[in-house]
């Protein structure tokens, strides 16, 4: 009924955290290093896309839109690395506050992180080229996995699930960066957690959307393991969904430690979200 194909699961994949790393890199507050992080990871993902696709000859498209993300990833890449020494523009301020604070205070000249003013900033909207790219081949993997099911609806579940899938990793891997770059305020990971829950229901509407896992939960559609599968579905939906309110919960915290515990729930919510995602398109692909 819908197709499962693991190349248009890596573009999505890559497509979906490079929208978001726009996102955050927009705020002009998370060091570059953080985009260095992301472009490789999630180039060496539409790389993968691309020799998946060029491996099975499937999705032409979706094969030339893998390979212009990995470009696109890596032009961006050498400008960020170019224009290192210019940092970013709330990191900047943020640490001239906090050396005169600490020079006022104690009468002691800290060392400090230094950065080249004469250098151009890197531009965060070149951070939109790559999803941009992607995006047309998650629309032509979304048509191929319309497998006798209709096509508007593989390729909203495909689009969409780009996007929560990208949330959910990004989020995980910004909480993380927090250990590289402290006094960076909450709200970059906030933002993220706010488009996770933005998004759940979408994803899980789309979902259930007959033909969907309604089918699969009634018994029309047989999962292989008397239903259990859907069950399992179902399970990872509400958990994500729950790890989400629960993140947002311990960012209202004060201490740090909150930063590394919802850091930790996001962890979770990256296994249960794929299976959110995952599991469904592997039982309507039985169907």
């Amino acid at each position: 009924m819908f197709a499962l194909h693991i190349e248009t699961f890596m573009l999505q994949w890559a497509t979906g955290g490079l929208a978001f790393l726009w996102v955050t890199s927009r705020r002009r507050e998370v060091s570059i290093g953080y985009g260095w992080l992301l472009r490789l990871t999630y180039g060496l993902f539409a790389l993968a896309s691309f020799g998946l696709a060029l491996r099975y000859e499937r999705q032409p498209v979706l094969m030339v839109s893998g390979l212009g993300v990995a470009v696109a990833c890596g032009v961006a890449g050498w400008v960020s690395w170019d224009r290192r020494k210019a940092g970013v523009k709330l990191q900047r301020q943020r640490i001239a506050r906090r050396t005169a604070r600490v020079a006022q205070m104690t009468g002691i000249d800290r060392a400090e992180q230094t950065f080249d003013e004469s250098v151009p900033e890197f531009p965060p909207n070149l951070d939109l080229i790559a999803p941009a790219i992607g995006l047309i081949g998650v629309i032509a993997g979304g048509v191929g996995a319309a497998d006798g099911g209709p096509v508007w609806l593989s390729v909203a579940r495909t689009v969409v699930g780009a996007a929560f899938m990208g949330a959910v990793s990004d989020g995980m891997l910004l909480g993380h960066w927090y250990l590289t770059q402290p006094g960076l305020r909450r709200e970059p990971l906030i933002e993220l957690t706010k488009w996770i829950g933005w998004i759940w229901p979408f994803q899980v509407g789309l979902l259930l959307i007959p033909p969907g896992m309604v089918s699969a939960l009634n018994g029309t559609i047989d999962d292989g393991y008397n239903g259990m599968l859907g069950w399992f579905w179902v399970a990872c939906a509400v958990t994500t969904i729950v790890l989400v309110v629960v993140t947002r919960l311990a960012l209202r915290e004060r201490q740090y430690s909150a930063v590394m515990a919802a850091t930790g729930l996001l962890y979770l919510a990256i296994l249960t979200a794929f299976g959110t995602d995952l599991v469904a398109r592997a039982i309507l692909a039985m169907a």
